[in-house]
This record gives structure tokens, sequence and C-alpha cells, in this order.
């Protein structure tokens, strides 16, 4: 059974920085789109990051210039540095990948249990 196991976030005063990190377990195969996505109180979830296995990035708008993802595939991990960050970036934060496991053709999506990031004013 693959899992994703998050860690990094926490608490930070406005204009702080703290950094996520995911990492996939499991009979995993090989690793197509890793990402970050966000969900606030009473809001949608939220793609922030993604980064596919060629190594393209997107961002949100709203975290462009000050998040950066990454990925290391010998690990099988993704990261996401937050920079600048302010209360607007306050939610839940999800890892999210999408791999092939071992035997099984096809690919599924995979999600993380979630991390809490407040930011404080």
């Amino acid at each position: 059974q693959v899992q994703l196991v998050e860690s990094g976030g926490g608490s930070v005063q406005g204009g702080g920085s703290l950094r996520l990190s995911c990492a996939a377990s499991g009979p995993v195969f090989r690793i197509d789109v890793m990402g970050w996505y966000r969900q606030a109180p009473g809001k949608q979830r939220e793609m922030v990051a993604a980064i596919t296995s060629g190594g393209t990035r997107n961002y949100a708008d709203s975290v462009k210039g000050r998040f950066t993802i990454s990925r290391a595939d010998a690990k099988n991990t993704v990261d996401l540095q937050m920079n600048s960050l302010n209360p607007e970036d306050t939610a839940v934060y999800y890892c999210y990948v999408k791999l092939w496991t071992i035997g099984i053709i096809w690919a599924k999506d995979y999600w993380g249990p979630g991390t809490q990031v407040t930011v404080s004013s």
C-alpha cells in the first residue's frame, strides 16, 4: 500500500519561512507528477505547486516568486520551500503524487493526510 507522509508544517509569523516535505513509500514503480495543494477554512482545495517527472514546474499565481517546489526521485520525495509567508497562506497543505505501483499498468492519484500551516500577522 502506497503511503504519503508529510512533515514540516507549523506556525510562523508573517514574512517567515517553512519547508514542507513529503515522502512516498510502498510499492512505488514510477512517479509522474508530484505537487502540493492547500485548503483554507471555507474555501475549495487549490493547487499550490506541481512538478512533473521532466522537471516542469507550475505555481499558483499567489505563490509565484515566494514558493519553490523540488523533487528527489531517488528518495520519492517532494519538498515545498515557502518564503515570505503571509496570513493568506494559512491552510492545510496536502501532498499529491500521481504514480505507478509495481504490477499495475495505470497511474493512480495519492494524497497525504495534510499538514497545517498557520501564518500570523
